[in-house]
């Protein structure tokens, strides 16, 4: 990598270069000024700086000073420490530094004879004000979610956790747009291993483009391939920073609001924040409900293949006849058909999921009413088979952040029964069982804290106790296996 070009003590010859770097760009405003004597230059980018602010606060003072310069470098001495302008921490003296700071909002001031500028926090960038999350549904808690702007999303959660163990690292990714990355932790609670880890990792990432934090999942995650990711989401401040009171780290990208909480464990995609907000009984009963959704999701539709393919005999006699009288008037074999109407189920859905909401909405009706009825009805699809599809494909919205791997885990269970029938249904599950419990997150089981089992897994894993026994030793990561000394490959 080059060395950054560096400031020239020309102002003249700065300004030709910042505007041959941005390609004379229309919203780059370049305005020349004298500033107590000296000449000067006022740059920053219309849209992301105020010009009224800039005017009014900045020069009406300085024009109404009385120090007299005698050249740039005391002009910029003088304004970096005698003055009540509002300047960042850092100045500029390299190019990139200066594309950096013009394209954060800031405004630069380029001093005649001076190779350094000072950097003025004028920022007015436009976003999208702090809204109530659509992917996130909770009864009761705080009704906030994150914004597209990094440091409102940082502001969020530094007003929930009033601490001064609050860590807050940025750096930068993405070569063609420099993004912004926030990696968040408490250092009193995460593993100093873990952090480093994941800190180096982020350093590591090379890659051209960041407009979301799932961009970074592939470099910060080893190992073996899996339906399952290392590293979980939310839109929610008051979910992240409990994630970060459990010692795990939160991971922000400017732009996104999505948070990325590290490490993930399977247990936690069955969790929600309304299951401590509630009574401890009813909670636990949710989350029976979401494990049992889960797997009736992933394996229904490959066991209903499986049985009326090669052990019939299972089924009630009144039912198996219903099914064996639809499956005579279909044109396709049991299996195939399945995979058809959960092919088509996925096709509704994202049909649904990307057109614009109000006509998203009459497409679904359209298609799973009206479509479906005529498919049956004229015999291409028969009853049994539509109404399992269709019970799976409600279980997966009961858990939305698994709603990836079941759906394609399910159709390798139909396969899987259709071809091999109980066998292939057994080894698959086998396989799903065995990889899930053999993956590690960042050091950690994925499996915590049921498996290996803990502690934890009694107070707050598949059910969960009152807040009084949660309160008496809350949950950390450094109580699970490996939670102190996992490796640092």
């Amino acid at each position: 990598m080059q060395p950054e070009e560096s400031l020239l003590p020309q102002l003249q010859q700065n300004i030709q270069l910042l505007k041959q770097r941005f390609g004379n760009s229309i919203d780059l405003y370049t305005k020349p000024v004298q500033i107590l004597g000296i000449p000067c230059c006022l740059c920053m980018f219309e849209g992301l700086s105020t010009i009224e602010r800039l005017w009014v606060v900045v020069l009406d003072m300085l024009s109404k000073s009385e120090f007299h310069p005698q050249d740039g470098e005391a002009l910029f001495d003088y304004l970096q420490t005698q003055t009540d302008l509002p300047l960042e921490n850092s100045y500029v003296e390299t190019m990139g530094q200066l594309r950096t700071q013009l394209t954060a909002g800031t405004t630069v001031i380029l001093i005649e004879g001076c190779c350094k500028g000072v950097v003025l926090s004028t920022q007015n960038m436009q976003f999208r004000s702090i809204q109530e999350p659509s992917g996130e549904g909770n009864v009761r808690g705080s009704r906030e979610g994150f914004s597209d702007l990094l440091r409102i999303n940082i502001s969020l959660l530094r007003r929930l956790i009033r601490t001064e163990t609050l860590t807050v690292e940025t750096l930068i990714c993405g070569e063609r747009t420099a993004t912004e990355v926030a990696l968040i932790y408490d250092r009193d609670l995460a593993p100093p291993e873990l952090v480093s880890r994941v800190r180096d990792r982020l350093n590591q990432v090379q890659i051209p483009v960041l407009f979301d934090s799932s961009y970074l999942v592939p470099f910060l995650q080893r190992g073996r391939f899996s339906f399952f990711q290392q590293a979980g989401y939310t839109e929610r401040p008051a979910t992240a920073c409990a994630k970060l009171c459990e010692g795990k780290l939160v991971v922000l990208v400017n732009g996104s609001p999505f948070a990325m909480v590290i490490p993930y464990f399977f247990s936690e995609h069955f969790q929600s924040l309304d299951d401590y907000s509630t009574k401890a009984y009813f909670a636990s009963f949710i989350r029976v409900i979401k494990y049992g959704a889960f797997f009736l999701a992933v394996l229904l539709p490959g066991v209903f293949v499986s049985i009326a393919e090669y052990t019939p005999e299972l089924f009630p006699p009144q039912l198996l006849y219903k099914i064996a009288a639809a499956e005579a008037a279909t044109p396709l074999p049991l299996f195939l058909e399945m995979v058809l109407v959960i092919v088509l189920l996925e096709i509704v859905r994202e049909a649904g999921l990307r057109l614009p909401r109000p006509i998203g909405h009459s497409v679904s009706l359209v298609a799973a009413i009206i479509v479906g009825d005529a498919a049956v009805k004229a015999g291409i699809l028969s009853t049994p088979i539509v109404i399992t599809a269709a019970l799976t494909t409600i279980s997966m919205f009961v858990i939305p952040s698994l709603y990836e791997p079941a759906t394609v885990l399910r159709i390798l269970f139909v396969f899987a029964g259709g071809l091999f029938g109980p066998f292939g249904i057994l080894a698959l599950l086998f396989i799903m069982l065995t990889s899930i419990c053999g993956m590690e997150s960042f050091g950690l089981p994925y499996t915590a804290p049921l498996i290996p089992w803990t502690n934890g897994a009694v107070r707050d894993g598949v059910l969960r106790t009152n807040w009084k026994q949660l309160a008496q030793r809350p949950f950390s990561v450094n109580d699970l296996p490996g939670g102190d000394t996992h490796d640092t490959k």
